[in-house]
């Protein structure tokens, strides 16, 4: 199952690209909404091969998941690899540069099953997905006011 969206911003890639990769801001954000996020790698610099373990809960259960950043590619974009016991998943965000104060950021999230039960769950999605790209795509047009607020505050061009 696929979920993806686009957004144009009013910031330079380069400032959005930085705060797509506040990594640690995201750990925060999480762990404010009831999950449980651990830095399982050893890389010490932002780049591929950083890893999280994590468990969040979905419909009333604590799932597990482990989330990989795949690849890492300033200004341009980056992608996460995610595992869990029933399913993979891939987040790629992306950034092209529109103007020198406009960027559009492209956002998908692409959920696989991997057994029976994680096809029956994704089966009771596809029945409500309206609701869910509603949620996805209001997600990350939250993100990017967010960055245009900022990128607005800051008074920089």
């Amino acid at each position: 199952m696929k979920f993806s969206t686009k957004e144009d911003i009013e910031a330079p890639a380069e400032l959005i690209f930085a705060a797509m990769s506040d990594f640690a801001a995201f750990e925060r954000s999480a762990m404010r909404r009831g999950a449980e996020v651990a830095r399982v790698d050893p890389v010490a610099d932002v780049g591929v091969g950083m890893t999280w373990s994590l468990r969040f809960p979905v419909r009333g259960k604590m799932r597990r998941a482990v989330c990989e950043l795949a690849q890492f590619d300033p200004p341009n974009g980056m992608r996460c690899r995610m595992e869990s016991n029933g399913f993979d998943g891939m987040l790629t965000l992306g950034l092209v540069a529109l103007s020198r104060t406009r960027t559009r950021l492209g956002v998908q999230l692409e959920v696989k099953p991997r057994t029976l039960t994680a096809r029956l769950l994704l089966q009771s999605v596809r029945l409500n997905r309206a609701s869910y790209v509603r949620r996805f795509e209001g997600r990350v047009q939250k993100f990017a006011a967010d960055l245009e607020l900022r990128h607005a505050r800051r008074g920089v061009t």
